[in-house]
């Protein structure tokens, strides 16, 4: 090999290293764009707006995470509106940001992921909690907060732990509420229970009270009385001062809100005492936040930072958590050599010179490499720990469950994906082996609507229910099995006390109606009256039916409750065996009664046989023995002649 070849071949190896050591060892830039988007003027935006502005100064003035770069965020209001976030996320994609905080509204999360998706652009939401925003058709939406999905695993395991199994469920008509209805459905639906009636209401503020009372008057006719409110703050408050006015918040009834409920109790507390009065006994979920030292002296900052209104709530915390995630993303995306560079989308190059500018909008390179740093999260922020399952969710969900309670809340135990529902809080229990059992589901009591502790039914006899129609015989004879009480309608007797006792015990309603059968002159045919539910007659018949054999070919009988026959005494209590135990079937009176008899027995033959049978003969003492050992032989075997 000559010397130019050597050189030649040298430099390219040089230049080569130069390369893969240049992009192993990015430059970091000294600023990155990042966006946010939210509603400014709802509960969770105007907590959000701070939250994110204090972890902005936080991570800007730590120079250990991004070692010299600054994080700048610039906010939107989108309004919660389809159509604004759209125009808002294609404003963002016009300068050059890398992630998008937000959005907090699940309705607008979908447009602007598939806009996000195409610029590979991540999302990074702490509040949209719409549990079909996890598919793989949004592939760059991570949810920095928990889904619905578990939040509606909660709410079936309450319901099943208290034996409920019909559900009535009023939501707000968009794909938020309607997704997490069709979750709740599939939940409740896994514990053999559910979803009896389920009506949607218009999703924005102006819907009147008429119309909600429209709704509560067709949910009072029905059987259930287990209410799951999927609602926003301003329509839940008013489903409950029309419910309040129409008598349903008292005993009998329960108001189960999802967490839009305990998020206004935490951030507006205390709330006027005529809007506490008309939300007694609800219970309600909040997103769990580990307990640290960590959270305190953040709520003792934010208090002394805002000093009253708004209060800090769990979106507030997850909101500033998300802004540490992304610093630590973007921290562990130039370590391995990532880039902040944008190159132009060919198919939007097209559309050059059109008034809308669309040629702006660029895509972000390295994009999949930070949503790949974003997914590998793994740390403690104020929530707890932040880290993602395969399903793109933060692991270990868990939710507060609360009952609203005089002038505030109550905590009654919470529910994690791990335990399900314990008085013990998740975190200790993630140090013991997983139990699930069903002995292990507790809650503290509860004080429900009406101001009772005795947990409600749960479902009434429905005023527009079918009522079963039960054909009784009306006996002339053996009135205690069933009679009709005369001048009514009413009968009574032992088979009427089974059949309501029956009744009683099933955890829904069974309205009915008892139709007598017969003249009361006679007995009735027990066949016919059989034989009427065969034609449709009687949905049911109840009385002293003798199942049998031309009866059971044609309905189908409980089982007996009354037998006859043969019956076995035995002694319940078990006595102790041994030699003896032949004694233990009779009392000492008895033993010596019958003893007493074969003695008298053994007298009688000696007096009769002594004088024509030599055996029965003799000194005075054998002839005793004669009498004593016939006595004796008479209980074992029988004498012949």
């Amino acid at each position: 090999m000559n010397v130019a070849g050597f050189i030649f071949l040298l430099s390219l190896h040089l230049g080569v290293f130069q390369i893969g050591y240049g992009r192993n060892a990015s430059t970091r830039p000294a600023v990155v764009n990042i966006g946010a988007m939210f509603n400014f003027d709802s509960i969770i935006g105007r907590v959000a707006k701070i939250a994110i502005d204090e972890a902005l100064k936080d991570v800007n003035s730590n120079s250990s995470i991004l070692k010299g770069t600054k994080l700048s965020v610039t906010l939107q209001d989108t309004n919660c509106n389809g159509f604004l976030g759209m125009v808002e996320a294609l404003r963002y994609m016009a300068t050059d940001v890398v992630a998008i905080i937000g959005p907090q509204c699940s309705v607008v999360a979908p447009i602007i992921s598939h806009v996000a998706s195409e610029l590979r652009v991540p999302l990074l939401s702490f509040a949209a909690t719409d549990p079909t925003l996890s598919s793989l058709q949004f592939p760059f939406f991570v949810r920095t907060a928990q889904s619905d999905l578990y939040q509606m695993t909660a709410v079936a395991d309450i319901i099943d732990h208290y034996g409920w199994k019909e559900v009535i469920a009023i939501f707000i008509d968009d794909d938020w509420g309607r997704n997490g209805v069709s979750a709740l459905n599939d939940k409740l639906a896994e514990r053999r229970c559910k979803i009896s009636y389920k009506v949607g209401i218009q999703p924005d503020s102006s819907v009147t009270q008429g119309a909600i009372m429209d709704i509560l008057v067709k949910v009072a006719l029905m059987q259930s009385r287990i209410v799951v409110l999927h609602l926003n703050q301003i329509v839940g408050f008013k489903v409950f001062s029309v419910a309040n006015h129409l008598g349903m918040m008292g005993n009998g009834y329960v108001w189960i809100a999802t967490d839009w409920l305990s998020l206004v109790l935490d951030s507006e507390s205390p709330l006027p005492s005529e809007t506490m009065d008309k939300i007694q006994g609800v219970l309600t979920l909040r997103q769990h936040t580990t307990d640290s030292d960590r959270k305190r002296a953040f709520f003792a900052r934010w208090n002394r930072i805002i000093g009253g209104s708004p209060q800090l709530n769990a979106y507030g915390l997850y909101a500033y958590d998300t802004v540490w995630l992304l610093a630590h993303s973007l921290d562990a995306f130039f370590n391995q050599g990532g880039v902040i560079s944008f190159s132009n989308d060919s198919r939007i190059s097209s559309m050059a010179g059109s008034a809308l500018h669309l040629e702006a909008m660029s895509i972000f390179d390295d994009g999949v490499l930070l949503l790949k740093n974003i997914l590998l999260s793994d740390f403690v922020g104020l929530t707890g720990p932040l880290k993602f399952n395969s399903d793109r969710s933060l692991i270990l969900p868990a939710y507060d469950i609360i009952n609203v309670l005089g002038t505030g809340i109550r905590q009654i135990g919470y529910w994690s994906n791990y335990s399900g529902l314990s008085t013990v809080s998740p975190e200790t229990l993630y140090t013991k082996p997983q139990n699930r059992s069903s002995a292990n589901q507790k809650l503290y009591s509860v004080i429900w609507p009406g101001e009772t502790l005795s947990k409600p039914r749960g479902w009434v006899f429905p005023n527009n229910g079918k009522l079963l129609r039960i054909g009784v015989p009306n006996r002339v004879s053996y009135k205690e099995f069933v009679s009709q009480v005369r001048g009514t309608d009413m009968f009574k007797g032992f088979c009427i006390d089974v059949f309501t006792a029956a009744v009683n015990l099933l955890p829904y309603a069974v309205p009915y109606k008892f139709i007598s059968f017969g003249d009361g002159r006679k007995n009735p045919s027990y066949t016919e009256l059989v034989n009427k539910i065969t034609t449709g007659e009687f949905d049911a018949v109840v009385g002293d039916i003798a199942i049998v054999t031309n009866r059971t070919r044609i309905v189908d009988f409980t089982q007996p409750y009354v037998s006859s026959g043969l019956v076995i005494v035995a002694q319940l209590e078990k006595e102790r065996s041994g030699a003896w135990a032949f004694l233990q079937p009779f009392s000492r009176r008895m033993w010596i009664v019958t003893g007493s008899f074969f003695l008298i027995v053994g007298i009688v033959v000696w007096i009769l046989e002594h004088r024509i049978n030599d055996e029965f003969r003799g000194p005075p003492k054998q002839q005793v023995i004669t009498i004593l050992w016939f006595s004796f032989s008479t209980m074992f075997f029988a004498h012949s002649k």
